[in-house]
């Protein structure tokens, strides 16, 4: 068995493979030839969770154990830390182990990126990236690497982090600066993200028109970075429909303020399937699912 690091494990993990990945298995997720119930979720102390992911297709079952802290940068620990174990489905020989935790912001990031290509009214940019922590700087690289965007701004409540993750986009080759607030170059942007552990919205309820948001940082019913007024004025889109239901704070918030309905959103999924390209702005609401964890599996240990 394989047990790859974190620097290992990225490397196994390149954005424009993992996307073409997830979207596969996102095509097929209706057919019958995936595996993925609904992850377990086990509450810790301090606002913390333990989640549980089991997925498998007909030759890769996947194990995900991932634990959320959100007081660990505090502490100087990392907010997500975990592991990917992937097993030959047929004989149960493990085959590796996977770094859970880059997993995890890769297969997120290559996700929204995925999404911004089939959805977004302009892909390339300039992106706006609310968030400068692991998932910030995931995002990043992805629709640097994905998207050819060659244009950021950063805004975090941290602002040595800001400038820390705008010093790396530099590095990549990009144009970037940190911003004060999210208010300052709505103007400015086709692209944003949000990936904070903010419980309240962090963008206001109108941005203008033809923006893609991809919001991945709210996947608890208490937390919601986005406003019910943004959500109502959208096109939304999830990663998957149940997992929103149960776990997607910006939607279950507005569902309950009256200003969204569920029969509104469109799974990835179903957009996939779709020929045509959204109009206006267009959130895309990620909370996570073990068969994108099973996508990153077959991309980082490929079928012969």
């Amino acid at each position: 068995m394989e047990i790859l690091d974190a620097s290992q494990t990225a490397a196994r993990l390149p954005y424009l493979e993992l996307a073409d990945s997830i979207r596969e298995v996102a095509l097929t997720e209706s057919s019958g030839e995936l595996q993925a119930p609904p992850r377990l979720v086990l509450p810790l102390s301090e606002g913390g969770v333990l989640l549980v992911m089991p997925a498998s297709d007909r030759e890769i079952s996947i194990t995900k154990l991932v634990t959320v802290h959100p007081e660990n940068p505090g502490r100087g620990l990392p907010t997500i830390q975990g592991e990917v174990v992937v097993m030959n489905a047929t004989t149960g020989e493990r085959l590796g182990l996977l770094d859970g935790s880059v997993v995890t912001a890769r297969r997120t990031a290559a996700l929204s990126m995925l999404a911004a290509r089939e959805l977004a009214p302009r892909q390339r940019g300039p992106l706006l990236v609310v968030g400068a922590g692991t998932q910030g700087r995931a995002h990043l690289e992805a629709f640097h690497e994905g998207l050819g965007v060659s244009e950021v701004y950063i805004s975090s409540r941290s602002t040595e982090s800001a400038a820390a993750l705008a010093g790396y986009a530099r590095d990549l080759g990009m144009e970037a600066q940190k911003v004060e607030g999210p208010e300052e170059v709505l103007d400015d942007v086709s692209l944003i993200v949000t990936a904070t552990t903010s419980s309240e919205p962090v963008l206001p309820g109108e941005i203008p028109e033809g923006v893609f948001v991809a919001a991945v940082g709210s996947f608890e019913p208490e937390a919601a970075e986005l406003p019910p007024a943004l959500i109502s004025a959208s096109q939304v889109f999830v990663d998957t429909m149940e997992g929103a239901q149960d776990e997607a704070g910006d939607l279950i918030q507005a569902s309950q303020a009256g200003a969204f309905r569920w029969e509104d959103a469109t799974a990835l999924e179903d957009s996939l399937h779709s020929s045509g390209r959204p109009e206006g702005t267009v959130v895309f609401e990620s909370v996570g699912h073990a068969l994108w964890d099973l996508a990153a599996a077959r991309t980082a240990f490929p079928r012969e």
